[in-house]
């Protein structure tokens, strides 16, 4: 997939209008009501073919995002998060890849590899990923580590070639939303 036919306006989704981090989360709101619930989380993890315990820690991050995407609304045990307010959940310590309005910033992307992709220009090698999101660390900033770290690191192994490579084209397909589809349709086509 390449820039042109995935991001217009650097902002948008391609005939959308949607900003590409509410498309990201999308995915996992698995009934399309608009607010993800930390079960839809774990369907939808599962559904990529992340494992049970990944699946279960994983999903605990919905707890720290849930507040945070409900401002001025009393807190709900069932930890809801709400889509169209899912750039205020962003977290430290990332790759500023997405803005404070959850649109895409190309140059932040490219950043990623320009920066961290000394093997191979088009992806990131395990080490590089761990330099990576040590160069990304804000001070104080332990839950936004931690998210950047677990979202990562399970990236990393869900969908790292033969070769042990991390493929831009791969993590431009998170940024988009579109690699969840994709992985669901493969798992689903192989069993």
């Amino acid at each position: 997939m390449d820039a042109s036919s995935s991001i217009t306006n650097q902002n948008e989704v391609e005939g959308t209008g949607e900003n590409v981090l509410a498309k990201h989360a999308a995915f996992f709101d698995r009934n399309h009501d608009g607010v993800i619930y930390p079960w839809e989380t774990f369907k939808g993890l599962r559904a990529i073919g992340c494992g049970l315990f990944i699946s279960i820690a994983t999903t605990f991050v919905t707890l720290t995002i849930s507040p945070k995407t409900r401002p001025g609304k009393f807190p709900s045990l069932l930890f809801p998060i709400e889509i169209k307010n899912i750039a205020k959940g962003k977290h430290g310590s990332d790759t500023g890849t997405y803005d404070t309005q959850g649109r895409f910033v190309e140059s932040k992307f490219e950043d990623i590899f320009r920066k961290h992709a000394r093997s191979n220009t088009n992806a990131l090698t395990s080490k590089e990923l761990s330099d990576m999101l040590k160069a990304n660390r804000e001070p104080k900033d332990l839950t936004g580590r931690i998210g950047a770290f677990v979202e990562w690191k399970v990236l990393f192994s869900l969908c790292k070639d033969k070769d042990g490579l991390l493929q831009k084209d791969v993590v431009r397909g998170v940024y988009d939303g579109s690699l969840f589809e994709k992985l669901e349709m493969e798992r689903k086509s192989s069993k």
